[in-house]
């Protein structure tokens, strides 16, 4: 056999998801139980791994967005980012042993969070090509599964460093799976990699002014890794445009739910972690800004609406939603009827905050007729 043929020995290389969970599953014996058990838990917080459809899925004819769907999938084909997501010189020693405790913490989290979110986008797409027939919908699915597995694979090796990782087959086989139907996995999914291109690309643009905050090299990284995101959003906004009746009539409604879901969770979560913001320079309510106005400039390409973000009701109505679920926390750590009806009040507090968000009138735009867009931030 000589060297072109030899397999893959490291997942930025895979060109399927199936070789990159492969790789993953040879260093398994390194992962750790703690890592694997913070991403086995499903709470309103966490990531989840979600099925659907399939047979729904598979039926998606294309024909209508057919010019933009060649070209994206041609970008995709043409793996700009393989072999990028592995370790070289850029990448810096990191000192986790003097890290400061709660930052180390909190940042472990993030990249479990992270490695979690990456790797349930890799198990449903996967699944999807896995079922499919349709040419065009399973070569997508298989494209984003391999892209997704990249990325979960390197942030592993990042905890790798710090003693932890997530087991990702235990994960596929254990962890719970939520069902939704293919329109609410579509408004998730395509919010999910477009608020996560805007995360990642406003935390590279601020370490870009501020090299002095770049605790970890992993940061230099996130540029490629959003335009990941920013293209498999592209295929979720096509997706869409194949059927109008997704995005009108009384599917607005589920999509401002989805919307309020997603912003309010990143901002309850991000808050969650002040030790890691105030490392990175950045302030979680200026940053949870940032992120929603890209995603919501973005998701003009096919959403009829965005929500109102600069309502005072807004900024409000999240800074008691993250109050309600800090108390929640608070309480779940005690016990007795005190801590019983503490739980009861927050989570009474938390529906009521989310459902004041609910309530704030979006704003209505027109949809263009092509919903591709370039990154441009």
């Amino acid at each position: 056999m000589n060297a072109h043929t030899l397999p893959p020995t490291h997942t930025a290389d895979a060109t399927t998801a199936e070789e990159g969970l492969a790789i993953q599953e040879a260093q398994a014996k390194m992962d750790s139980a703690a890592a694997t058990a913070v991403a086995m838990q499903n709470t309103l917080l966490t990531p989840r791994f979600y099925t659907t459809d399939f047979d729904e899925l598979d039926a998606i004819d294309v024909t209508p967005v057919r010019a933009d769907w060649d070209a994206l999938i041609a970008e995709m084909v043409a793996d700009p980012n393989k072999g990028h997501f592995r370790k070289n010189e850029d990448w810096d020693q990191v000192d986790w042993e003097n890290m400061e405790p709660e930052l180390r913490k909190e940042f472990i989290d993030f990249l479990i969070s992270s490695c979690t979110a990456e790797f349930s986008g890799c198990v449903l797409y996967k699944e999807m090509k896995r079922r499919g027939a349709n040419p065009d919908v399973t070569q997508l699915f298989q494209l984003m599964a391999r892209d997704e597995a990249r990325h979960a694979g390197f942030i592993n090796d990042a905890l790798r460093e710090a003693g932890v990782a997530v087991n990702l087959g235990f994960l596929t086989n254990s962890k719970k799976y939520t069902y939704f139907r293919p329109k609410f996995i579509y408004y998730a999914t395509y919010l999910s990699e477009k608020i996560g291109y805007a995360r990642y690309i406003t935390i590279f643009r601020h370490l870009e002014a501020h090299p002095e905050h770049r605790f970890h090299p992993i940061f230099k990284w996130f540029q490629e890794w959003c335009n990941d995101e920013f293209r498999h959003g592209e295929a979720f906004a096509l997706l869409m445009k194949t059927d109008p009746k997704l995005t009108s009539g009384v599917n607005v409604l589920w999509i401002k739910f989805f919307l309020t879901a997603v912003f309010a969770t990143m901002y309850v979560r991000d808050h969650q972690r002040p030790a890691f913001h105030e490392a990175l320079g950045v302030d979680p309510d200026w940053y949870g800004h940032e992120v929603f106005t890209k995603t919501s400039a973005i998701s003009t390409q096919v959403f009829p609406i965005t929500l109102d973000i600069d309502n005072p009701r807004w900024t409000a109505g999240l800074k008691r939603l993250q109050k309600a679920n800090a108390d929640l926390a608070a309480a779940t750590d005690k016990s007795g009827l005190g801590a019983f009806l503490g739980r009861m009040t927050a989570r009474a507090r938390a529906a009521t905050a989310f459902a004041a968000l609910y309530m704030i009138p979006a704003k209505k735009h027109r949809v263009p007729e092509s919903p591709r867009m370039e990154p441009a931030y």
